[in-house]
């Protein structure tokens, strides 16, 4: 299924035979709620409706149903946002949304309600009222850039962007959360990658991929340009049922972002955004999951899978425990087989 055009309307989706030209009218009811865009770089690697990229850009009525634990802010944004395109949910670190525009529209994301290609981007005033915020407080170590996706700005913009918090004596890491090397790769130019350079920063770019198969050679062409730069990089992705939510899928992922010189940082449990209850999987299943990837996966491939807790309340690792303490106080520690050892060991030869 190729196409030169990003596909942006359900009739898109059937012309490229996406979608079949009945399902046409169902989705332009989702349409009408949730932006839409699948870039030729994923549409050319959708071979069945039901496949992992068609889930995960593809639209489906089921985002019409809202379950009473679903939420339009699901990790509380607005709870921390003191100006606007300002999150500072931790002391150390704030969000700074420069952009509500992505190139493809994930059918998960959490911050579905806010994002669309008619979203303002950060500028002016409010642009100027962001970058006092973070110049005044002088606790902030580190800026994530994000939005949308922060990579969809000018390469102009990012260098004026990074020459502003260059200036900013107290601001140590920004690190840049996006979808384009993966899913638009001829996005990231020469001209991108030097802006994204600053003396006196480390600069960290989060790449969020959730399956194998997005890492076309188009893809890793634009990854190594970043790393050969010497941007450092760390994956981000969310574990989604009926895409990734099987220990060798999830494995054959995290070897692909260490093969691409990326290392594996975080696996988000779904968030209770409006629409998407049948990608959620349960904490248990993701424990499992984790469990089942420890001992068959190199320490380098090991993702944190973490919960941000809905409310504002942050991050949390949630992965399996290996520990458990026994009544009496010893302490067994469980191997990757599954088999629990007393730890200190008694030696055989204490009564």
């Amino acid at each position: 299924m190729t196409t030169r055009t990003t596909l942006r309307t359900p009739a898109d989706l059937a012309s490229a035979g996406v979608i079949g030209p009945d399902q046409v009218v169902a989705l332009e009811a989702v349409a009408r709620r949730y932006a839409i865009a699948v870039t030729p770089a994923m549409s050319k690697l959708i071979r069945r409706p039901d496949d992992a990229i068609a889930r995960q850009f593809v639209p489906d009525v089921r985002e019409l149903a809202t379950t009473p634990d679903e939420r339009t802010d699901p990790i509380g944004d607005a709870a921390h946002s003191p100006v606007e395109g300002i999150v500072h949910r931790y002391p150390d670190r704030a969000l700074i949304k420069m952009v509500h525009a992505c190139p493809v529209y994930c059918r998960f994301c959490f911050r579905r309600e806010m994002v669309g290609p008619g979203g303002a981007a950060l500028t002016g005033a409010a642009l100027e009222r962001a970058m006092a915020y973070l110049q005044d407080q002088t606790g902030i170590w580190e800026v994530i850039v994000t939005g949308g996706d922060p990579f969809m700005l000018t390469a102009r913009r990012v260098e004026a962007l990074m020459r502003r918090l260059g200036e900013m004596a107290h601001i140590r890491v920004v690190r840049w959360h996006t979808r384009v090397p993966i899913v638009d790769p001829a996005r990231v130019s020469p001209a991108l990658v030097r802006a994204l350079r600053i003396g006196g920063k480390a600069v960290y770019v989060g790449l969020h991929a959730n399956h194998p198969e997005e890492f076309t050679p188009e893809a890793e062409t634009a990854i190594a340009m970043l790393a050969d730069a010497g941007i450092a990089l760390v994956s981000q992705s969310v574990l989604l049922k009926g895409v990734n939510n099987d220990a060798v899928t999830l494995a054959a992922l995290m070897r692909r972002f260490v093969e691409n010189r990326v290392q594996p940082y975080y696996l988000h449990h779904p968030d209770l955004a409006p629409g998407t209850s049948h990608f959620r999987v349960t904490l248990d299943e993701g424990q499992a999951l984790m469990t089942a990837l420890r001992g068959h996966l190199s320490g380098l491939a090991q993702p944190t899978y973490v919960l941000d807790i809905p409310g504002g309340h942050g991050k949390v690792p949630v992965g399996p425990s290996f520990l458990a303490t026994a009544s009496d106080g010893a302490v067994h520690v469980t191997d990757r087989k599954g088999v629990a050892h007393l730890y200190p060991p008694k030696d055989s030869t204490t009564p």
